[in-house]
């Protein structure tokens, strides 16, 4: 009888759907599906979290604007989140009562809160998907936040004080860029508010007075104009980077009204949508019609290239640059995970088949995932009055949800799936007969994984196995020695869940699924022992 043999896996990789299953086999930690899974940073593949409804303390969550309607805006400020939906602005920091804050023009030295919410109603017609900038000074408590939407002047607002909202001072405005025109992208760079996608003017940028972004009419504002259509900008370095449908520019000595000029960086290439941008690992990046990209260079003006980093995953990246006129746009980076998620929400479609995805940047690069079931129509994210990093969503129900929390999709269960690629253990014309299976699994509390082997890429003529729950794995923190079922644990960090396999085949995958409220875990790799006996 033959020995059995070993075959080790560690997770790692990532998503790959752009490599043939001849290719996969040198590969083999890598998934070719990986649904509502993360890479971590730490190694490994983690169930993501979820989301729930914005609310803090023991209140009832609401929907801003009252009633169902597509959240356009959501940015953390001060103490609470600014939403904006439908043709008004919000502000809560409880989420059970929403202050509408685009009212006319105050005094100078600000409303106090029966003054502000006396004011007349300063509309906003045919609000569309907007776009942030804070700009902090010295005399701004939380700073100014400027708000963009394509359709009206840029709004202003601003907000002192603590406590209760009857006791905070208010500020809000529109800002003029350029006549009665719309202004579709801001950015704060080098002290000043740059704006962008202004109507009638979609290939100028328009640059604010140097520490004033009220002002764009006097010493020291500008404007520079490109050859092509602009959607989007953002600082980098010294430099502001500026994106175009066909072509990427930068535009530098903003501060130097003599020497300042807009110099192309490509002209071969351009940015599907501005709501792509996002800075991360000292680069930016973006989605262009060939994928993800990112703007690497030095501040060395020319020492700019471009690269694609998104080439595991492009079969799904050019479904979403074909029907890019189906979607809404919408990205953030998690810092803490080293996270590039990237939303594209089909209002035509239901909540369930929404998709996205998540690049997480490795030493060796981005490794990618995929989420479904994720509805986000605008999410950002910011720093709270304790130095930590929120992060809140919208949809199209209207509610405001905090992001990346919890263990469901706001009480719906998380479906997640990671699968590997075919492995034919190095021969694929020996028939092999699995004895074993040694899973390295990081729970962070109870959960029921389930695992499932298909040999021969699933084949009809060959006994394919019933799944197998991995039962109620508990945490490390509860580890003894002890013997669960068929599991044996000990008291390793990340303990080895042992399972006895049958069935056999020429070669075979594995998936590893869960679709419940459970925490999240991870799969680090695992360890297979089989059995090869004859050849074809």
């Amino acid at each position: 009888m033959a020995r059995s043999q070993p075959y080790t896996v560690a997770c790692d990789g990532g998503l790959v759907t752009s490599s043939n299953s001849i290719d996969l086999l040198k590969t083999p930690g890598v998934a070719t599906r990986l649904q509502n899974f993360e890479v971590s940073i730490e190694g490994g593949y983690r169930r993501i979290n979820g989301y729930t409804k914005y609310k803090v303390g023991n209140v009832t969550a609401t929907q801003p604007a009252g009633s169902t309607a597509t959240i356009l805006g959501v940015f953390p400020y001060a103490d609470g989140v600014i939403v904006c939906v439908s043709d008004d602005i919000y502000f809560s920091n409880d989420g059970a009562t929403w202050l509408q804050i685009n009212r006319s023009s105050v005094s100078n030295t600000g409303d106090n809160y029966t003054t502000f919410t006396g004011r007349s109603v300063l509309n906003r017609t045919n609000q569309g998907q907007c776009s942030f900038a804070l700009f902090e000074g010295a005399t701004f408590e939380y700073g100014e936040l400027l708000i963009a939407d394509g359709a009206n002047k840029i709004y202003s607002f601003r907000m002192e004080g603590t406590g209760n909202l009857n006791t905070r001072t208010f500020f809000s405005k529109e800002i003029t860029v350029d006549g009665t025109n719309g202004v579709k992208n801001i950015t704060v760079h080098d002290h000043h508010l740059i704006a962008a996608g202004v109507e009638n003017n979609l290939s100028t940028v328009y640059y604010s007075v140097y520490n004033d972004p009220d002002n764009f009419t006097g010493t020291g504002a500008g404007s520079v104009t490109i050859s092509d259509q602009i959607v989007g900008i953002k600082g980098f370095r010294e430099d502001l980077i500026v994106f175009a449908e066909n072509s990427i520019h930068k535009l530098i000595n903003i501060n130097d009204s003599s020497n300042i000029r807009i110099d192309p960086i490509t002209e071969s290439i351009g940015c599907l949508s501005g709501y792509s941008i996002q800075e991360i690992g000292g680069d930016l990046v973006f989605l262009a019609p060939d994928g993800i990209r990112t703007v690497a260079g030095t501040a060395r003006i020319g020492d700019v290239e471009l690269g694609t980093v998104s080439k595991a995953i492009q079969p799904l990246l050019s479904e979403v640059a074909r029907n890019i006129d189906d979607f809404t746009i919408t990205s953030l980076v998690i810092r803490e995970k080293s996270q590039y998620r990237l939303y594209y929400t089909n209002p035509n479609s239901s909540n369930a088949n929404q998709k996205g995805i998540i690049g997480t940047l490795r030493p060796n690069g981005f490794q990618w995932s995929e989420t479904l079931g994720l509805e986000v129509t605008d999410v950002n994210s910011n720093f709270d009055n304790n130095g930590v990093e929120v992060y809140y969503h919208g949809d199209t129900n209207g509610y405001v949800y905090t992001h990346d929390v919890g263990y469901t999709f706001d009480g719906t269960n998380i479906s997640a799936i990671y699968e590997t690629p075919d492995y034919d253990y190095g021969d694929f014309g020996t028939l092999k007969t699995l004895h074993y299976i040694k899973i390295s699994i990081t729970p962070e509390s109870s959960i029921q994984p389930i695992l499932r082997v298909r040999f021969d890429y699933g084949s009809a003529d060959v006994p394919q196995p019933s799944d197998i729950i991995l039962d109620s794995v508990p945490a490390p923190a509860i580890f003894g020695d002890s013997v669960f079922g068929s599991a044996i644990f000990g008291a390793a960090e990340q303990p080895l869940v042992r399972e006895s396999l049958v069935g056999s085949g020429h070669s075979n995958n594995f998936r590893f699924s869960s679709n419940d409220s459970n925490s999240p875990y991870i799969v680090n790799g695992f360890y297979v022992d089989y059995i090869p006996s004859g050849r074809r």
